[in-house]
């Protein structure tokens, strides 16, 4: 198992049970105990966990009170069901052409698009996401041409925000935008945690010919603070193979197309 997907595993035990051991984590991973404390050292780092006697203790309340989420920062994210979000990722690339101009979020499933995408497609992409654009530094892009939107700063996010950044936007006329959310529900429709930056993906979504919306299943019934668009902002969802079927229906009832990376 690769660091990332065994740090995934250790945030998931400190969501459900607040503490964790490292003799417990070990035997789980069948791996040593220094490997778990390293892995525990880095993710304190990240201020999701702080290091116990023999363990560590969660720091980071994940608050579904009135229907609402509180987000890891990206880099976090990134992590948490890693594997999903690759094979969402590189399902997701089969609607990209040559030639096509396309907006991308700040999400942290949209960010492992550029790895699957062949080298030889002429695409430009254009977003507010410093976390994509890292990720995009990582392979051969040389075909590809990078548009970061200007704005303030977040940190969290690593993504721009603000005025500068919609104003930049308006210059461009995107063919697809790939997009992800905090939650989806028949109540609420499509809702997002970070004031920050949705009004750049609200501009995203109505100026793209076509959207594509990229969620894991475990987007589906749940709910974020704030609105980001209706069902019929969205042309194509693709979620993975866990997808409550009952919680895809009603999309598809509203005209949503609905593909799964892992059929």
């Amino acid at each position: 198992m690769y660091s990332i997907e065994r740090k995934a595993e250790i945030i998931k035990f400190l969501e459900q049970d607040g503490t964790i051991e490292v003799s417990a984590m070990a035997d789980y991973f069948d791996t040593s105990k220094e490997t778990i404390r390293r892995d525990l050292k880095d993710l304190e780092a990240q201020g999701i966990l702080t290091r116990t006697h023999g363990g560590a203790v969660s720091t980071h309340i994940k608050n579904r009170a009135n229907d609402g989420i509180q987000e890891y920062p990206v880099a976090i994210r990134g992590i948490q069901n890693y594997a999903l979000k690759q094979d969402i990722c590189k399902y997701a690339v089969s609607f990209i052409e040559d030639g096509d101009t396309i907006f991308v979020d700040n999400s942290s499933t949209s960010m492992y698009l550029v790895q699957f995408l062949p080298a030889e497609l002429h695409v430009t992409f254009i977003t507010n996401s410093l976390k994509f654009l890292a990720e995009a530094s990582k392979f051969d892009c040389s075909n590809k041409l990078f548009i970061c939107l200007g704005g303030v700063f977040n940190p969290s996010n690593l993504s721009t925000y603000d005025t500068a950044s919609l104003l930049s936007g308006n210059e461009y006329y995107p063919d697809k935008c790939f997009i992800s959310c905090a939650g989806i529900s028949q109540e609420r429709m499509f809702t997002d945690t970070s004031i920050h930056e949705i009004s750049t993906k609200k501009y995203m979504i109505d100026a793209a010919k076509e959207v594509f919306l990229l969620a894991d299943h475990t987007k589906f019934d749940t709910n974020g603070q704030f609105f980001l668009a209706d069902f019929n902002s969205v042309n194509c969802i693709i979620t993975d193979s866990e997808a409550d079927r009952e919680s895809l229906e009603f999309l598809e009832n509203a005209g949503i197309k609905i593909c799964s990376s892992g059929k």
